[in-house]
């Protein structure tokens, strides 16, 4: 069991590089499209429903993270011998689960967002 709990640092810094490599990528961009001196008029359909992309992409996220402690948790349980691979495949199980979750919620959230704004 102890080969999980060195694993779970080496995953936080790759999802921390990641998310520092997003942060600067969409700073470029913007930075870009200040330049060239376009309108947010024109940008507007980059960006159009970002509060609601954020609260989703929080949502997708925190239930993967609940998926993957719930397999953590699971590995715990199990006999001692089939502990690392219990926790490994429910780590995937669970995280799959979840987006899945997540697809079917965010689908009916959009869908309700698309008749909110089309009766307006």
């Amino acid at each position: 069991m102890n080969s999980v709990w060195e694993v779970i640092p080496l995953i936080g810094l790759f999802i921390m590089i990641a998310f520092i490599f997003k942060i600067v990528v969409d700073h470029r961009i913007r930075s870009k499209l200040i330049d060239k001196g376009m309108l947010d008029e024109n940008v507007k359909y980059l960006y159009k429903d970002g509060v609601d992309v954020q609260i989703l992409s929080s949502l997708k996220w925190g239930m993967i993270l609940i998926g993957i402690g719930l397999a953590i948790f699971v590995g715990q349980i199990v006999p001692e011998d089939l502990a690392e691979e219990v926790t490994i495949g429910a780590m995937f199980l669970f995280a799959g689960l979840g987006l899945l979750l997540y697809y079917f919620i965010a689908y009916k959230v959009k869908s309700r967002f698309k008749e909110k704004s089309s009766e307006m």
